[in-house]
């Protein structure tokens, strides 16, 4: 193989740049003849008009949706709660329909956090404990009234599950 054909990487690197004069006169006068740049800041023209000032893009929402304020903020774990839940379902003639069920139980604790919160509620019916999970933030969850609160010092009150409820104490309100 001849070395015409394989060439060295000195030589590429060669052919690649272009050779830089060293004539400082042709520098100065292409520096000149070139437009201001952007970040330079450009003389005075009278003919040019001032800039307008920026408008925003897309007005400001109000205040009231700006607000970051998570629904039932102050729900506390055993708390006896009235949970009312909007539930479709269709009647004998195949027509849907929208209700509301009510589910009263006390709190057992929270679940997630900010936007994804749940709350485990707990009843007993007929003797059996039902316990369901409501996402604070669903559209379902129509209305969560409290029906009574009482003092406790944990903030998962698993202990109910075995039927310790006398030790909650109710808060007399003013």
């Amino acid at each position: 193989m001849s070395e015409e054909n394989n060439p060295q990487p000195e030589d590429i690197k060669e052919d690649a740049a272009p050779k830089a004069s060293t004539d400082t006169s042709s520098n100065e006068k292409v520096a000149a003849s070139q437009a201001p740049r952007n970040d330079e800041p450009a003389e005075a023209d009278a003919s040019v008009a001032p800039a307008a000032p920026e408008t925003p893009a897309a007005p400001e929402a109000p205040e009231e949706a700006k607000s970051t304020e998570l629904p039932y903020r102050n729900l506390k774990p055993g708390m006896t709660v009235r949970v009312h839940e909007t539930i479709k379902d269709f009647n004998s003639k195949g027509v849907e329909r929208e209700r509301v069920q009510v589910f009263e139980g006390v709190i057992l604790g929270f679940g997630g956090s900010e936007h994804t919160r749940t709350i485990t509620v707990r009843k007993v019916s007929g003797g059996i404990g039902v316990e369901k999970v409501y996402p604070l933030s669903s559209p379902h969850v129509a209305e969560i009234e409290v029906v009574k609160e009482v003092k406790t010092r944990r903030s998962k009150l698993w202990f109910l599950r075995k039927g310790f409820k006398r030790r909650l104490k109710e808060v007399k309100k003013a």
